[in-house]
């Protein structure tokens, strides 16, 4: 079984700022982490490799300081960790990561066949969840998005049965392997790591891959010039404040709610009040 994990470095967006110049993230001072979606990604495709045996492979596409967060995976128990990074992937779009990792996937399973991909359902400081589909789609396999638990896996029948979460309630999935999923921190609680691993993970250097070298990425494709996405503005929303005080106990619970939504209605917020409520009557 041989599991490949795609993993981000991302700010700490308890502490995240918007310069109100430029718009964009100060991240100068930031604290970053694991985009925290894809450690439970990571502790997944761990507890396959200890049920099935075989092999995790993380990788990251990001500055150098992104190695630290693949440290912290070797130290979770993955077995390979992979660093993508040079100044020709700055600004990088969804579409140009997603040719990124797709690629090095490929150059990847050219090496050892791969049984399951994972990603963390969304990155934090985008929220785009595009990067997972959008790998699916260049690799033509199965997607699974959302996914919270693995019921069954067999990879000598190249089969899983998944669960995921939608709108309506729980979603039953058979597939057939490979499948990448995007995941979320349901689908396996985070434990300790156990002392052999922080010690492989101390001395563990991440393989370091560039634009040119072990696998060529197209110069049309990757960085700015692989990004037709655009962003017209970036703000911090103004806080909101103090909500109007409603008197229930004075004019009775139908005539506050019914004045309530006249209020509303009037400011433009809805069209019209729901029927059956006129003035506060029932």
């Amino acid at each position: 079984m041989h599991a490949v994990v795609a993993i981000k470095q991302v700010p700490d967006t308890s502490n995240v700022r918007i310069n109100p110049d430029t718009g964009t993230l100060i991240r100068e001072g930031v604290p970053v982490i694991i985009n925290p979606y894809d450690v439970h990604a990571v502790e997944m495709a761990v507890r396959l490799k200890e049920r099935f045996g075989g092999k995790v492979t993380v990788l990251t596409m990001g500055p150098p300081k992104a190695a630290e967060a693949l440290v912290e995976c070797i130290e979770q128990g993955a077995d390979r960790a992979i660093l993508i990074t040079d100044r020709k992937f700055a600004a990088a779009d969804t579409l140009a990561t997603s040719y990124v990792i797709a690629h090095a996937i490929e150059a990847i399973q050219a090496e050892e066949p791969v049984d399951l991909l994972l990603f963390g359902k969304q990155a934090i400081d985008g929220d785009t969840a595009q990067v997972g589909p959008g790998v699916a789609a260049r690799l033509d396999v199965p997607l699974i998005s959302y996914a919270i638990q693995i019921e069954a896996f067999d990879p000598v029948a190249r089969t899983a049965i998944v669960h995921r979460r939608i709108e309506q309630g729980i979603e039953v999935l058979e597939t057939t392997l490979p499948v990448l999923l995007t995941v979320e921190k349901e689908i396996a609680a985070v434990s300790r790591a156990p002392l052999p691993n922080l010690i492989r993970a101390a001395a563990y250097q991440p393989e370091v891959w560039s634009a040119d070298a072990p696998a060529p990425f197209d110069p049309a494709s990757i960085g700015i010039k692989g990004s037709p996405t655009i962003v017209g503005k970036a703000f911090t929303p103004p806080p909101k404040g103090a909500g109007e005080r409603v008197h229930v106990a004075e004019v009775g619970l139908a005539a506050a709610v019914g004045t309530a939504l006249a209020r509303i209605a009037a400011a433009g917020v809805v069209a019209a009040l729901p029927a059956g409520i006129n003035g506060g009557q029932p």
